[in-house]
């Protein structure tokens, strides 16, 4: 399979160019013949948004713009994993979720974020409380981390209960004191299933993400790992069945 990592760097609060940004990466991804695209965690608001536009403007979903992309992803003929923020129409809590979009635009799943932090730049966002794989056919069920859902065991324990043969991790996760030291590699060594993270990159508000990598784990191990300084779009060839841990191959395109 052929999976588009939108490795991007999106401004914090500024709501309608990140968007664009997301379907040009879309677009671009499908072009070089991804049938998978995976974004990044906060790629429509950037990290630190909350303190600048507030959340008034969070909708339950699907809304106009995430029905907009599921269009797009039907004339692609692709599947998108989408991080996007949402408002739950009947208790008005806002969480921090990633929705699984098939190639016939369909939306066929949800996770909300679990580990989300209570003060700061998530502050805004209402942990879940479900962890349930999305049936994504022709693979099957895929269990959904977002960002530091990685660090508690018992999550992707659960999705490998509930089914799950693959995680697909977006994230927002920048090196340094508080970042990534082996969480990905657990995950997948303690499931047995590979893991397909796809992170971003650029300065923040208070994190800088230049250095950021996204990483595909399988057997515990880092197959591949790719960072970059700006926006772009990786796409990785790479058989997720396959027994042997040899490299995928890859591109990167840069927006």
């Amino acid at each position: 399979m052929r999976i588009g990592l939108l490795h991007l760097a999106p401004v914090p609060g500024h709501v309608a160019s990140n968007r664009r940004q997301v379907e040009a990466a879309i677009d671009l991804a499908a072009g070089r013949g991804a049938t998978w695209v995976i974004t990044p965690e906060f790629c429509v608001t950037g990290f630190a948004f909350h303190e600048r536009i507030g959340t008034d403007w969070i909708e339950p979903q699907p809304d106009a713009w995430l029905r907009d992309v599921a269009c797009l992803a039907a004339g692609l003929g692709v599947t998108v994993f989408l991080s996007c923020p949402e408002r739950d129409p009947a208790t008005d809590r806002l969480h921090n979720s990633v929705f699984v979009i098939d190639a016939n635009g369909v939306i066929v799943g949800r996770h909300r974020k679990i580990n989300t932090l209570r003060i700061g730049a998530e502050s805004w966002s209402t942990p879940g409380d479900q962890a349930t794989p999305v049936p994504i056919e022709p693979l099957g069920p895929v269990g959904i981390l977002v960002c530091a859902d990685a660090h508690s065991p018992w999550i992707a324990a659960r999705l490998r209960a509930e089914g799950a043969r693959l995680l697909v991790s977006p994230a927002a996760w920048a090196p340094g004191l508080h970042g990534p030291d082996g969480e990905w590699e657990r995950c997948s060594r303690n499931t047995g299933l590979p893991l397909i993270v796809c992170n971003r990159t650029g300065p923040d508000e208070t994190l800088d993400f230049s250095e950021a990598e996204s990483v595909i784990v399988a057997h515990g191990r880092r197959v591949v790992s790719l960072r970059a300084a700006r926006s772009a779009v990786f796409t990785v060839d790479w058989d997720p069945t396959a027994p042997s841990m040899n490299a995928p191959t890859f591109q990167t395109t840069y927006l």
